[in-house]
């Protein structure tokens, strides 16, 4: 029973000799954990801004639907061996997009698009804006919602009907919120009345609140539309809803050969178009936003090794002023490890006191930039066991040294220090 009581405080005596050596002088434990304060919480405060954004952006692009899908024309490789930009071709036709719809299996929708940057007038109010030939279909394939007003019809695109549905932002900004339905809107050089306004979707690659949508069929009257050498309707994109997410990539696969098929292109050849997939979009904004979080979390964290640096030099100037202690402690039987470990615990000590202080500071910082400002936060679990066991780290690593050197003093040049 004595032998393992022996045991229990020779394990706790270093702890509580390091806790006394940092409650002895507050102030200074105080000072020099505040490098390690402001680096834990602005590592948790950046972190949590980025892991925010990530958030709300894979969100945003949720709600046009995972199980979208997108065909742009481009990517394929000129004559000179330059490698157009996705978009930048006119290889996409009418006819693929009926050829999609009829021989391509688990495609719930297609919808083909064809559009274009034109001047919006609306009584004294003008603005640019993407005008979008399309089909009633999109509104299936994006998964939309009238805030008001119906989109056009299927009788609509057959009889070519000069009618047009606002995207959000296209209504606030050419009507500031007011009823537009009913009234006349020029798209360049067609007027067009307004039957219905989107829901928005938010501020999203390819969200549909800064369109305007028309039929397909009065675009074409509306634009001189490109043709293709066999007399084929040239369209900007194809848009299309899957049945089976876990089918993916055997729709692409199928999409692919149909469509090099259709454009007879070699075996050798690239691909004139691009086949993307909202989970492929989805998943390369999360890893760049995940990238760039980290880089934000680095970037705060040369503050934590600023803290550390601080850290070392209080702990040496430590065994400085306590080096008489030492010298008893190690004539009364003490060990150089005993030493070591006392001095190393009570830097690790420091530094957690540190990083638990940045955790409280760096999470109501996050609490308030969510809560007053116009970013939204996101502190996770993980991000806090990081910043933490980092600050930790830190303390075992500067305090190593200092450590090293309290354990290899000569005891008796120890008892000699004034």
């Amino acid at each position: 029973m004595k032998r393992s009581e022996q045991s229990v405080k020779r394990v706790i005596r270093p702890f509580s000799n390091a806790w006394g050596g940092v409650t002895s002088h507050k102030l200074r434990s105080l000072l020099t954990i505040l490098g390690i304060v402001i680096g834990v919480s602005a590592v948790i405060a950046l972190m949590s801004i980025g892991k925010g954004a990530e958030a709300d952006i894979l969100a945003r692009i949720q709600t046009l639907g995972a199980d979208l899908m997108m065909i742009n024309p481009g990517s394929g490789m000129s004559a000179g061996g330059i490698r157009g930009a996705q978009g930048s071709m006119t290889t996409l036709t009418m006819e693929d997009a009926t050829a999609i719809a009829n021989k391509v299996d688990l495609v719930s929708s297609v919808t083909p698009l064809y559009s274009k940057s034109l001047q919006l007038i609306a009584g004294s109010q003008n603005m640019n804006s993407q005008v979008t030939g399309t089909t009633p279909a999109y509104m299936q394939t994006y998964n939309l919602n009238t805030l008001s007003g119906t989109f056009f019809s299927d009788y609509d695109l057959q009889r070519g009907t000069r009618v047009a549905v606002l995207g959000y932002n296209v209504w606030q900004t050419l009507y500031g919120g007011s009823d537009p339905l009913g009234q006349d809107l020029r798209l360049g050089t067609i007027i067009v009345r307004v039957i219905g306004v989107l829901e928005s979707k938010g501020s999203v690659s390819g969200s549909p609140d800064d369109k305007v949508f028309i039929p397909l069929t009065a675009m074409q009257q509306a634009v001189a539309q490109q043709r293709t050498a066999r007399g084929e309707q040239v369209i900007s994109s194809i848009s299309l809803k899957v049945k089976d997410l876990e089918q993916s990539d055997k729709i692409i696969t199928d999409i692919t050969g149909l469509l090099r098929s259709r454009h007879q292109l070699a075996a050798t050849a690239e691909n004139d178009f691009t086949v993307t997939s909202m989970e492929e979009v989805a998943s390369t904004v999360s890893e760049t936003m995940q990238t760039t979080t980290m880089l934000l979390g680095a970037i705060a964290a040369i503050s934590l090794l600023v803290g550390g640096i601080g850290v070392m030099n209080i702990m040496l100037v430590s065994v400085l002023e306590r080096t008489r202690e030492i010298g008893i402690r190690k004539a009364l039987g003490a060990l150089d490890r005993d030493i070591w470990i006392q001095f190393l615990i009570e830097s690790a000590f420091l530094t957690l006191a540190g990083g638990l202080i940045g955790v409280v500071l760096g999470w109501g910082s996050a609490l308030l930039l969510s809560t007053f400002g116009t970013y939204h936060t996101l502190v996770s679990v993980d991000i806090v066991i990081l910043a933490v066991s980092v600050s930790v780290g830190i303390g075992l690593f500067f305090g190593f040294y200092p450590a090293w050197q309290a354990s290899r003093l000569n005891p008796i040049e120890a008892l000699r220090h004034d």
